[in-house]
């Protein structure tokens, strides 16, 4: 279970970094302290999980090692997580692809047989849900707008939708801890998170891209290029003062 918890830790982690990247730079001032709050949310439950995960692959490694020790190979995060921001209308679409996912995910993770495990779940699935519907109230907004607001959108999905089809894929490790009911698999939610995520895209007057080939890879460490100087800005500090405590 360790590495599953890591891949949930690393998406968390990564989307989190993305988002902070938008500090400063976000179009107003709310939605720099909204974006602001949406990555420290995800930092928290990054921290959550990664440290759960090294207190159950035996190696004792903790929040700090897995964020700031490990080379970019090392990272499990899916790659729609890592996407660079974009415009705001490309991070809105990379938000309502991810927090329709994590929610459902997360609801299901409070069905767990690990006690600790569901209580994050419950906790995490509320805090996601208010990034949902976040995503979800700019979407509309986006879509429903101006002609040029509602081609950004448009243009946003179509740049992550290829991406998300890695966030329900089942591999062997995910069929096993599944088939023993220790973990859910994500792929049985892949049908509700699109009818979800239509219905929001059908208010805003948008259609759901149809995307010709599917990315995947990050679960197995294989990141895109712009993830590198990604993984260098988390990591900048720890390896400028190494072995430093504040």
């Amino acid at each position: 279970m360790a590495l599953h918890l890591q891949r949930l830790g690393d998406d968390a982690l990564v989307l989190g970094q993305r988002l902070c990247q938008w500090i400063t730079r976000a179009p107003t001032l709310d939605e720099d302290l909204a974006l602001s709050n949406i990555a420290l949310d995800l930092v928290g439950h990054a921290r959550t999980l990664l440290t759960r995960a090294g207190r159950l692959d035996g190696t004792g490694r903790t929040e700090d090692d897995f964020a700031y020790g490990r080379p970019d190979r090392e990272f499990t995060n899916t790659l729609l997580t890592e996407l660079p921001n974009g415009d705001f209308a490309t991070t809105v679409a990379r938000q309502l692809a991810y927090t329709h996912y994590a929610v459902l995910y997360y609801e299901q993770l409070t069905h767990c047989p690990d006690t600790e495990l569901a209580a994050f779940g419950a906790r995490a699935a509320k805090e996601v849900a208010f990034h949902r519907l976040h995503a979800d109230r700019w979407t509309v907004t986006l879509g429903r707008g101006t002609e040029e607001s509602a081609r950004r959108m448009r243009h946003g999905l179509e740049r992550v939708w290829p991406y998300t089809g890695e966030l329900f894929e089942e591999d062997e490790v995910l069929r096993r801890l599944s088939a023993s009911g220790t973990v859910p698999s994500p792929a049985p939610l892949r049908e509700t998170w699109l009818h979800r995520v239509t219905g929001v895209l059908t208010e805003a007057g948008l259609a759901v891209p149809a995307p010709t080939w599917s990315a995947r890879g990050g679960r197995s460490g294989l990141h895109i290029e712009e993830f590198g100087p990604l993984v260098a800005e988390l990591q900048s500090v720890r390896r400028q003062f190494p072995g430093g405590t504040w």
